[in-house]
């Protein structure tokens, strides 16, 4: 028998569950629009690869994540992009976001699919890139895309896998409903996924007001080294450090992740949709909803298009609107007050509840708090709920850091207890908004002051190098200047005029006639060349050209000196003009080799004559 630890804290609240577990999960058929967001997960939205008018099978991808972190979006069914454009999602405040909007045309024809007949023989990294083409991410919480929880860093070595399959929350059952009726899926799911991690241990932990589920995946574990772990129900033991702590003994560290103490949690959804990828080679677009509340007809379970709208669902489950009094997406611990039913079924949605005015009554007026301290004793996560509150209502936002802020993980159980009617749960998440907020400014600001320094450090370096440069240049003028004056003395003093302009002048000539020899000799060159080859090469007259090159190199870099110590204008073409004549000192050097190396034959065929 799997031994159990406990977790400080929790609540019993009443549980409710039974609403939704008389019948069988019930297909919930595809509605005339559906409307899916591009961010469904944690990480980067996907963008569009298809445009209005564009005719699209089931499962095909219709937006993909290009960079960072994110998984694609794919056809729930067949049919026609309406739009694309804003429109309101799933979230506690409200807003809109960016969605493909799609008309299906009711024939439900499917795209090609690949599924993998033998996952085992193929790389891992190929595996991984199935579940992350399928779009899978975790379908129980936050929405962390499963691809990258599934390849932990090298230096993080799972040694436990733990399939969370407690669902706590009240009114919830969707997970309790697919471990019943698709046990076979959410093993074959669960293999994959150790197959992956290569755990030492594998365990799911069920609450044990699921006895139904319980027999079923004890069925369907048959002939495996897979636990299952019966754990006393408790809220919230569904959270995931919870429920480490419960099956392992281990605590998550503040600040730190399951896998920095060899352990993971996935969704029971998840393996199921790992399953269905890997075997069927179908992508996620579809899952398990529970619709539930006084306030509907036909409670239950429904297998739900991704995109569905709220209002379709509740028409299938036969909504009383004259009863209905509130609208909750997700259990009444942690989910959010819906303001429109036009928000559609995303990958993390798990439950609708249609309650009425009795079952969920609105929470009286917060008061002051009376410092009773329950809110503490409930705290899973042994925080100081009290203080957090107090600094999180006096904007003092760093000292509820200090407390751990961010440790929380907003079950709510602080708030079921408060005698005082006190929402700390919002509390908590405004808090934390603003140090995200801040972060993000701060962040933005010292990027900006980084790259004002680094441009500050880049003129300063600039500055420098063309002060350096001028000291250079004057330097060097400087003795160009007394060299000149050193030889202007001494030509005035063995009796010679000084003329620089005439002295200059020579020096043109001079180049002027080294260059016509030079021409002179090319074409010599080009006249030795296009004899017979039985000729023998003039070396004289190479070695000539080869001098006259050499000298012509050695004026041009002695103009080339002068025009630098005096800064004049004409460098760059100084500059061109003796790279050039390095050019042909080089070739005249290969002529003059070559020459040297072939033999007389000319000379040696006429004295055989």
């Amino acid at each position: 028998m799997t031994k159990l630890w406990d977790f400080s804290g929790g609540v019993h609240p009443a549980e409710r569950k039974e609403l939704s577990t008389a019948r069988a999960i019930q297909p919930a058929g595809i509605p005339g629009q559906l409307v899916l967001p591009l961010q469904q997960h944690i990480g980067e939205p996907a963008d569009p690869v298809v445009a209005v008018g564009d005719t699209v099978l089931k499962g095909q991808k219709i937006a993909d994540v290009s960079h960072g972190m994110g998984v694609p979006v794919h056809a729930p069914t067949s049919g026609v992009i309406e739009s694309i454009g804003n429109h309101p999602v799933p979230h506690p405040s409200g807003m809109a976001d960016k969605c493909i909007v799609m008309k299906p045309d009711g024939k439900d024809e499917w795209c090609e699919r690949y599924p993998l007949s033998d996952y085992r023989k193929l790389d891992r990294d190929q595996v991984l890139d199935t579940i992350h083409s399928a779009g899978i991410s975790g379908m129980g919480g936050a929405g962390f895309p499963t691809y990258i929880k599934l390849k932990p860093r090298q230096n993080r070595k799972i040694d436990t896998l733990i399939l969370n399959g407690a669902e706590c929350e009240p009114y919830i059952t969707a997970d309790d409903m697919t471990m019943r009726e698709r046990a076979d899926e959410v093993i074959a799911g669960l293999k994959v996924m150790a197959w992956l991690l290569r755990p030492e241990r594998c365990v799911i932990g069920i609450e044990d007001n699921k006895p139904e589920a319980a027999a079923a995946l004890r069925e369907a574990i048959q002939g495996t080294k897979i636990e299952i772990a019966v754990i006393p129900t408790k809220y919230p033991s569904g959270g995931e450090k919870q429920l480490i702590q419960i099956l392992t003994g281990m605590e998550v560290p503040s600040g730190g992740i399951p896998a920095d103490i060899g352990v993971m949690c996935q969704n029971i959804g998840t393996a199921v949709a790992v399953s269905r990828a890997i075997f069927e080679g179908t992508p996620l677009i579809e899952r398990i909803v529970t619709l539930t509340g006084e306030a509907l007809q036909k409670p239950g379970n429904f297998d739900v298009l991704l995109g569905t709208p709220v209002d379709y669902l509740l028409a299938q489950a036969g909504l009383e609107k004259d009863r209905v009094s509130r609208l909750v997406l997700g259990g009444p611990m942690m989910g959010y007050t819906l303001t429109t039913t036009a928000v559609p079924i995303i990958k993390t949605s798990n439950c609708i509840i249609a309650a009425t005015s009795s079952e969920l009554p609105a929470p009286p007026p917060e008061q002051a708090c009376i410092r009773c301290g329950q809110c503490a004793e409930v705290c899973p996560m042994e925080l100081l709920p009290q203080q957090l509150f107090w600094h999180a209502k006096a904007a003092e936002f760093e000292k509820a850091e200090h407390l751990n802020l961010f440790d929380c993980i907003e079950c709510g159980a602080c708030s079921y207890v408060c005698p005082s009617s006190i929402p700390l749960v919002q509390y908590y998440r405004y808090a934390k908004g603003e140090i995200r907020i801040q972060r993000a400014e701060q962040l933005k600001a010292n990027r900006a002051r980084e790259r004002f320094e680094a441009r500050q450090e880049r003129l300063e370096r600039e500055q420098l190098d063309k002060e350096l440069r001028r000291k250079e240049r004057a330097k060097a003028a400087a003795e160009a200047q007394a060299k000149k004056k050193a030889e202007a003395e001494r030509v005035a003093a063995s009796g010679g005029a000084v003329d620089e302009r005439a002295a200059g002048s020579a020096l043109v000539e001079q180049a002027l006639a080294r260059k016509k020899a030079s021409s002179e000799a090319a074409k010599a060159q080009v006249a030795v060349s296009a004899g017979a080859a039985s000729e023998k090469p003039d070396v004289e007259a190479l070695e000539k050209q080869l001098g006259q090159a050499q000298s012509k190199l050695d004026t041009m870099q002695t103009m080339l000196e002068d025009a630098k110590a005096q800064q004049a204008d004409n460098i760059e073409k100084l500059e061109r003009a003796v790279t050039k004549n390095h050019d042909r000192v080089k070739r005249a050097e290969e002529a003059l080799a070559d020459a040297r190396k072939t033999p007389a034959t000319r000379t040696e065929s006429q004295s055989i004559e």
